[in-house]
């Protein structure tokens, strides 16, 4: 089995692709702690809030991807659930928050662990130090326990020559991967006996020389970059030696940047490109949306049982509140027909009534009973308004709680959109790769050759003077597609050159004129240049052939 690890942040894209459907047959999320959301769009979004406040890690995320050996046979998940606790332990992330996702493809089964770094308890990121070395022991230990066999440099340090995620996504959109690259490049390394010849064939094989961070770079057919010394399989080959052999003809200075050689190589593979039929397109499409509608309708069941469900329990608390009210005015109602009740009972008759009118003790006696009444209308009053307070407060919280579940749907979907937007892009760039693949196998298995591009480009130069290379590098570029459009015997482009001093030349002109006249005074006679020159003397840009 192999096992790669890395920290990381953009939960989101993680989730993403951990959750796209398209690139995997069986995607399943069967365990998520350490989360209130239930998948991993949430989780993720909860550490990253718990990362933002309370530390200042960026990579949050630590994602561990476990690739059981097919020829083995498949982990079970008691084994893969031991290498995960194994894998805690080591690396102290013992009870933090996790998710783990089990993808198939192909019939392979592997798995993916994602662990958040944050310790909310104590306020801090688990510190990872030399993750790798002990990530290795675990495998090591693991594989010795359950009798598997690991692939030869584990029993002595970490694996070497690992493909890259650049170089994996390359190989996915274009079906070459890294060693494709070097077969091509070193052939055209060994079949080359100059500098020239050496451009020429890369440009052959579908390579475009080009300078950036590094001062050799190339450009392929497809955008990708590669250093051009790591691509020639040759340990003889130094860096310096490679550099001082192409740096008499082909001197950094010289060459496009990274950025003209991506404009170049790409209007040369839109005109090479056999575009799919719109039909094998759209159909591709309608299987793949199909796909989506299904978890589509899934998700808008899920809304409109939500929708029901707010309605009901908002109908239900409306009911128990009013009959909580209800039920308050009758008990005070019932409660003064009992005391009138009462007083009409108890009332004095006869001369005890004559004699509390006479003493005055019934005015008394009503006075009091009116303020008996008003107390109790006041604690009555004061109940409803207590109650009535208790009420709005839970419509508001019921309110909060609806919303809160609402915005929860709404992410959910959004992170549904994300997820079927990838798995359209990756649909997309497999019906490119695949086209790519036959443009290939009609050549014979290689990129389509570059050579001309720096010809056709020039041309187009040549007639819109507004997309001319500037002062700065467009003559040491021109020199460039000079060499590599010319061959060894050919004799070099009068025109070209001529046309390229006429454009120095009014350049010069132009910055004379908005020299001050006094400069241009001074100025010897021999370099001051006519300011309007002729016509006759002056060819049209269009003349520079090649």
């Amino acid at each position: 089995m192999i096992s790669f690890a890395s920290q990381r942040g953009g939960g989101q894209d993680l989730a993403t692709h951990l959750m796209n459907a398209y690139d995997n047959e069986v995607t399943e999320l069967p365990h998520l702690r350490g989360a209130i959301a239930p998948d991993l769009h949430g989780a993720f979004k909860e550490w990253q809030v718990q990362a933002e406040d309370l530390t200042r890690c960026e990579k949050y995320l630590y994602s561990l991807s476990i690739n059981p050996d097919p020829r083995q046979g498949p982990l079970t998940r008691d084994q893969y659930m031991d290498y995960i606790a194994r894998t805690e332990e080591a690396l102290g992330l013992t009870n933090q928050p996790r998710g783990i996702v089990f993808h198939q493809k192909y019939g392979r089964e592997h798995c993916h662990v994602v662990w958040s770094r944050i310790d909310a308890m104590n306020g801090k990121a688990v510190h990872l130090a030399f993750d790798h070395e002990k990530l290795m022991r675990v495998t090591r230990a693991f594989a010795r326990d359950h009798g598997l066999r690991l692939p030869p440099g584990y029993e002595r340090s970490a694996e070497k020559g690992q493909e890259s995620l650049y170089d994996r996504e390359k190989k996915r959109q274009t079906g070459l991967s890294k060693e494709d690259h070097m077969r091509a490049v070193t052939q055209a390394w060994q079949q080359s006996d100059s500098a020239r010849a050496f451009v020429r064939a890369l440009s052959a094989q579908g390579y475009l020389l080009a300078t950036g961070n590094r001062p050799y770079v190339l450009v392929d057919l497809y955008g990708g970059t590669h250093a051009l010394a790591r691509l020639i399989d040759d340990k003889a080959v130094k860096t310096a030696d490679l550099r001082a052999f192409l740096a008499k003809d082909f001197p950094p200075e010289s060459l496009p940047s990274v950025e003209e050689a991506i404009s170049l190589v790409e209007r040369h593979r839109v005109s090479l490109d056999k575009e799919t039929s719109e039909e094998e397109r759209a159909s591709a499409l309608a299987s793949l949306r199909h796909a989506h509608q299904g978890r589509r309708t899934a998700l808008a069941q899920e809304r409109q049982a939500l929708e029901a469900r707010q309605q009901t329990t908002f109908a239900a608390l409306e009911t128990q509140q009013r009959a909580a009210r209800d039920a308050l005015r009758h008990r005070y109602l019932e409660q003064r027909k009992g005391i009138e009740r009462e007083r009409r009972e108890n009332r004095p008759t006869g001369l005890a009534a004559f004699l509390g009118r006479i003493t005055g003790i019934e005015a008394l006696r009503a006075l009091l009973h009116k303020r008996q009444d008003a107390q109790r209308l006041k604690a009555n009053g004061a109940q409803l308004l207590a109650m009535k307070v208790a009420q709005t407060r839970e419509r508001i919280d019921q309110a909060r709680e609806h919303q809160a579940e609402a915005l929860e749907q709404a992410r959910r979907e959004k992170a549904l959109t994300r997820i079927e937007r990838r798995e359209i892009v990756a649909l997309l760039r497999d019906i490119r790769a695949r086209q790519r693949i036959l443009v290939r196998g009609d050549n014979d298995g290689l990129m389509p050759s570059l050579e001309g591009v720096v010809r056709r480009d020039k041309r187009a130069k040549t007639r819109a003077p507004s997309l001319a290379p500037t002062q700065r590098s467009g003559d040491a570029r021109n020199a460039f597609e000079d060499a590599v459009t010319r061959g060894p015997g050919d004799p070099p482009n009068l025109l070209a050159a001529f046309a390229r001093a006429t454009r120095q030349r009014r350049e010069r002109d132009r910055a004379d004129d908005k020299a001050p006249v006094l400069d241009r005074m001074a100025r010897p006679a021999r370099d001051r240049a006519p300011t309007n020159p002729s016509p006759e003397r002056s060819p049209e840009p269009g003349a520079e052939r090649d």
